[in-house]
């Protein structure tokens, strides 16, 4: 990671817990972003706070990346095919986790619910068991 900042980091927190709060406050939903996703492309009028919500979060990112960032995000070395393999995998994990991990993480614990503190404990031992065994087992890694 290049030039970490505790500073950084922490606003761009608080902005995630403002914005979910404010989705809740104003709208009654959880700002799941697979929950959103998966609402959007349903089509439904109804719905369309879900693209405004969708468009507003690739927006913020331009903006950052074209405005805000002192550098340039590194490209990923991950092949296109194991980027799609993983995108696959986290869509299939949050619908058989019934949420995402900022529903959960950010949303879920927010609102002191069990189900959310199991399931972003079932996210983090993936996680590490993921980099254990991509890191440390694996011969040459991924």
């Amino acid at each position: 990671m290049i030039g970490f900042n505790e500073l950084t980091a922490l606003f761009g927190g608080i902005l995630i817990g403002v914005s979910a709060t404010l989705l809740l406050l104003f709208n009654g939903r959880i700002a799941g972003i697979s929950g959103i996703v998966n609402g959007a492309i349903s089509f439904k009028s109804a719905e369309s706070w879900r693209w405004i919500f969708i468009v507003g979060m690739l927006m913020g990112s331009a903006l950052y990346e074209y405005v805000l960032a002192a550098q340039p995000t590194p490209i990923s070395t991950f092949t296109p095919w194991a980027m799609l393999g993983g995108g696959f995998l986290v869509g299939f994990g949050t619908r058989m986790g019934n949420g995402c991990t900022s529903g959960h993480g950010v949303c879920g614990l927010g609102r002191l619910s069990l189900r959310s503190l199991v399931a972003v404990l079932t996210f983090m031992a993936s996680a590490i068991a993921t980099v254990f065994l991509t890191h440390h087992v694996l011969p040459g890694g991924l």
